[in-house]
């Protein structure tokens, strides 16, 4: 008689490597550093830098040139639209082509738009459409790259958890060093250069990202419609409690704290202690990002997803301070806890994505992932001023402490994402 004991052992382990991403990389390369990750490292860290200073260069930019607040604003509407709007077919196509192919090309799209958009700033804008088609093709190269910049991280780095660590820390960097640079050059007038900067930025993306040797990457099978990839995308996002129900809790939490806190802090910050004090708890919220991401990289939780949630029990100390009026040096402490707790879930969360989910539907699952958390984002934002209006701004802020307590408590209290346990590293 068959051993059923063995059936079970056998169907486990069939499961556990199918969740496991495909081409993982070969025995022998350390866990974080091997030289894939070098170059894929480089590649983020560049594209990064270009993506964190080119909100800022146009913004800035415009107003330097004499355009209104109107069309710094609708720029930023053309660059950021088409990112939410079609991330989805990003992942589809990322699947399809393979994420390193999508990368590579968005890469190399981006490098021409801001060649072009340096023109345009070194010989002035005359007609702006020309400035808001480029912000589109923009936003749709970064909506394509992003599904393939979580998928590949599995297949550069046996230790996922510690080199998503290792990205989160360069994503504060090029997050605080970006836009300094950008404005300091807005400011001496070169806004061209920053273009120039970030086309050098790209190119250098797309020569670490074909550098890379990855070996075979599953793909959907031939023949089928990207409408019938997507609906797999969708199906393989809803099958999983755990995924979908994060997800529709973020979403209460992006809409009702997340969104609204950055612009109801400076109206609160700026008036009362200065530009310089906001800008200095920006740079203790990176601070803390850091510290997260170092946090992050050594510290393996058993059940990644509770450990994160207990993290998010710090975001409630920067907004309920600045209700308490606390000092600047007090909310400059709770903005590095803040940042440590929101990087830590944040790598937490992106690890299990990666690790749990198949590779050959992981880009479309985190295209749906993105679509469902970010693109509530906007939402809260552009909701934060009317609410202020309506209701005043402390109790906006004390909405925006529940919630977030609220959403650390859902996430606990769920019991497929508080038990959801670590994939250990591959030997």
């Amino acid at each position: 008689m068959k051993d059923r004991s063995a059936d079970h052992t056998a169907a486990v382990t069939s499961s556990r490597i199918q969740d496991r991403p495909a081409a993982a990389p070969p025995a022998g390369e350390p866990a974080i550093w091997s030289r894939n990750f070098q170059y894929y490292f480089t590649a983020r860290s560049a594209g990064l830098l270009g993506w964190a200073m080119l909100p800022v260069a146009v913004s800035a930019g415009l107003l330097s040139a004499g355009y209104g607040v109107s069309t710094a604003g609708y720029s930023m509407a053309f660059l950021v639209g088409p990112f939410a709007g079609l991330v989805l077919f990003g992942g589809v196509l990322a699947d399809r082509f393979t994420a390193r192919r999508m990368m590579i090309a968005s890469d190399l799209a981006n490098l021409i738009t801001h060649v072009l958009l340096a023109f345009l700033f070194l010989h002035g804008i005359d007609r702006l459409w020309h400035l808001y088609a480029l912000l589109m093709v923009a936003g749709t190269a970064n909506a394509m790259f992003q599904p393939g910049a979580s998928s590949t991280v599995p297949l550069v780095a046996r230790d996922v958890q510690g080199a998503n660590g290792v990205l989160r820390i360069s994503e504060a960097l090029t997050a605080l060093g970006g836009p300094a640079l950008a404005g300091a050059l807005v400011g001496a007038g070169a806004t061209g250069w920053v273009m120039v900067i970030s086309a050098v930025a790209y190119g250098t993306s797309a020569c670490c990202l074909f550098a890379l040797r990855l070996g075979r990457v599953p793909a959907p099978p031939a023949g089928e419609s990207l409408w019938h990839n997507l609906a797999v995308g969708w199906r393989e996002f809803r099958s999983r409690s755990w995924l979908w129900g994060v997800i529709a809790i973020w979403m209460f939490f992006a809409v009702l704290s997340w969104g609204p806190q950055l612009s109801v802090a400076a109206g609160v910050i700026v008036p009362a202690h200065g530009a310089t004090a906001f800008g200095l708890l920006n740079c203790a919220f990176g601070a803390g990002t850091v510290a997260g991401g170092v946090l992050a990289i050594r510290y393996k939780p058993v059940r990644p997803l509770a450990a994160g949630a207990v993290a998010m029990l710090a975001y409630p100390l920067y907004p309920l301070g600045i209700v308490l009026d606390w000092p600047v040096w007090l909310l400059a402490i709770a903005q590095v806890a803040v940042g440590v707790g929101i990087t830590f879930w944040g790598v937490m969360w992106a690890t299990s994505v990666q690790t749990q989910v198949p590779g050959e539907v992981l880009n479309r699952v985190h295209a749906y992932e993105v679509a469902g958390s970010v693109g509530m984002f906007p939402v809260g934002s552009a909701l934060a001023g009317p609410a202020v209006g309506a209701f005043g701004t402390d109790r906006v802020l004390e909405v925006g402490i529940v919630v977030a307590l609220l959403t650390a408590a859902a996430l606990l209290a769920a019991h497929p994402i508080r038990t959801l346990t670590r994939i250990p590293d591959r030997p």
